[in-house]
């Protein structure tokens, strides 16, 4: 299946859905009982890839550390005031088997899935969690060398981040998984990097998911980088993905790899052989609500933004309707999916919902769509289908004052794309919570001579321009707080 340059991709927690269709069905749903219709309308919204999060088999280990844990079980109570145990499924990313779950219906099932999804040209994603296992995944056995060892001294000083494990050769204590910056996570153990028999066991899983999906999205992948490994460990280790990710492409050309990475951290995957890495600097700046940092984000290279993923939620971070405002929920996803990079949308963010559900969880609450939200997101989404918004070539454009003193030029974003002589979209936000004028200096050639109409595919503006005052002066703006529009620029006859 050939992938445009820049796709779309929709995150769905697999668990929260099919609780959704045994609801519906009146009883357990297997990736099997998806109906077609439904995988239909995905394929009918633009997507090219569906990322399916917690898929993998997980074990009562790790279910019952979620259960007992209270600080976890307050924020699953928030979201679910009614919580039953039975909502409670435990973390997916505590694998205990990278094997497809028992409840989903198995591999067999998700290898029928897998070939719907294809007949449809979409790709299927699936979680790599490099850092960490179940408590009890077979390893904690089989292989207790392949976890990083604690000593009674750990265990008396840092309690949060190691454990006394019962293995069949004897008690053992194990660390947590962790992210140095946070105490570790109870329902895991911590993979030891710095045996090379784990990197290599690691590099088989690897390779039998490469069988069974066109990609990963690899959770927190910058844990395991040896600078990092070894200042939260202690612990020295050779470096994973460049050994990894060429093997599993040996195997699998076409293989994708997505990385989950922060502190500043995404150039540094993407040159360890990732096709794709978060852009969460870019999803902070719009947090803040200010455009010059957002805009000098996209002087970045192309080379480099080709490889980003552009988000405004997923399951780790808060909704975006309850995050933005409304206006400045549609500004932000007009910058951050009409910029180029992938373009990863999440379950839930186009009815409006404003409940972040827990991985811990496989139910989620009954929320009321929010009918502009979904409005939006639909005209945006038949936007994206361009194909000079999936193939073409982006330009960030330059707005200058439209008088002396007229500090709201500053507030604009702009992009341009392309597609031969035929196809272009001019996108424009005002980014700020005030009315903003400027002229904004087009780089399109040949305007000069000829009459352009100016059409909003996400509004009802339109408007008529000649070329030549478009060359000389540029395009004068004078739009209201956070406003937004994708104009097709056609010509006139």
């Amino acid at each position: 299946m050939a992938t445009p340059r820049y796709p779309a991709l929709y995150q769905i927690n697999t668990r929260v859905w099919l609780t959704e269709w045994s609801r519906k069905l009146g009883r357990c749903a297997t990736l099997d009982d998806l109906p077609d219709a439904e995988l239909d309308r995905i394929a009918a919204m633009g997507f090219d890839w569906i990322w399916l999060l917690s898929v993998w088999q997980t074990g009562p280990a790790a279910q019952k550390i979620s259960r007992a844990h209270s600080g976890w079980r307050k924020d699953f109570e928030a979201t679910l005031p009614d919580l039953g145990e039975e909502d409670i499924g435990g973390s997916g990313f505590a694998i205990q088997d990278y094997t497809a779950h028992g409840d989903l219906g198995g591999d067999a099932a998700l290898a029928r899935l897998r070939q719907r999804l294809r007949q449809r040209g979409i790709k299927l994603m699936l979680d790599f969690v490099p850092n960490h296992m179940a408590p009890d995944h077979a390893w904690v056995d089989e292989h207790t060398d392949f976890f990083v060892h604690g000593t009674e001294e750990d265990l008396q000083r840092a309690p949060q981040n190691y454990s006394r494990a019962q293995t069949r050769n004897g008690p053992v204590i194990l660390a947590y998984g962790r992210d140095p910056y946070f105490d570790g996570w109870p329902d895991t153990l911590q993979l030891n990097y710095g045996n090379v028999a784990l990197q290599e066991a690691m590099i088989g899983e690897l390779l039998r998911i490469a069988g069974q999906c066109d990609g990963v999205r690899c959770d927190m992948a910058m844990l395991i980088l040896p600078e990092i490994f070894a200042r939260t460990w202690g612990i020295q280790v050779d470096s994973f993905w460049p050994k990894a990710i060429p093997r599993v492409r040996t195997k699998s050309p076409e293989f994708t790899f997505m990385a989950e990475v922060y502190w500043d951290l995404e150039w540094t995957m993407q040159q360890q052989g990732f096709d794709y890495a978060y852009d969460k600097l870019l999803y902070d700046r719009l947090r803040e609500g200010h455009a010059r940092p957002v805009r000098g984000h996209f002087h970045a290279g192309l080379d480099y933004q080709n490889k980003l993923a552009r988000f405004l939620e997923n399951h780790d971070e808060p909704r975006a309707a309850a995050s933005f405002s409304s206006e400045n929920h549609q500004a932000a996803a007009v910058v951050s999916f009409l910029s180029p990079g992938l373009r990863f949308f999440h379950q839930g963010q186009f009815e409006g919902r404003k409940k972040r559900i827990s991985p811990h969880l496989v139910r989620a609450p009954e929320e009321p769509r929010i009918e502009q939200v979904q409005s939006f997101y639909e005209r945006l989404l038949v936007a994206l289908r361009e194909p000079a918004l999936r193939d073409g070539d982006w330009q960030l454009l330059e707005c200058v004052p439209a008088w002396d003193g007229n500090w709201t030029s500053d507030c604009f974003i702009a992009f341009g794309w392309e597609k031969g002589d035929e196809e272009r979209f001019l996108v424009v936000v005002n980014y700020a919570a005030n009315q903003s004028q400027c002229y904004l200096q087009l780089r399109f050639a040949g305007l000069r001579g000829r009459r352009w109409r100016l059409e909003d595919l996400l509004g009802d503006a339109q408007y008529e321009r000649d070329g030549s005052d478009l060359e000389s002066g540029g395009l004068y703006l004078d739009i209201g707080p956070w406003r937004n529009h994708l104009f097709r620029i056609g010509e006139l006859p």
